[in-house]
């Protein structure tokens, strides 16, 4: 999976997510399939999800975050391939 400027995330409409405190857990209606994410995967989710692009979100963390650039790049990486093949989000490029 490449990151570039126009890369981004968006949820399908049959994926339901519930915030609960720090943690979420997310729900694919299609697949009934669900994922929980701890506080910083929560993060990341939400910064993946509204960012115009995966760059964008990805610079959003490493500002907020003390991680070295390489650690973040491979944990967005990670985490989105989980989504992905849990059926929770989409990648487009636009």
């Amino acid at each position: 999976m490449t990151i570039t400027n126009t890369t981004r995330v968006s949820i399908p409409s049959d994926t339901l997510i519930n915030v609960l405190g720090s943690e979420s857990v997310l729900l694919s209606l299609k697949s009934e399939r669900y994922f929980g994410l701890d506080e910083m995967g929560t993060r990341m989710w939400t910064v993946l999800t509204t960012s115009p692009s995966l760059q964008e979100a990805y610079d959003t963390l490493l500002e907020e975050y003390e991680v070295e650039p390489e650690i973040l790049r491979k944990d967005m990486e990670d985490l989105l391939q989980k989504l992905v093949e849990q059926e929770l989000v989409e990648i487009k490029d636009e």
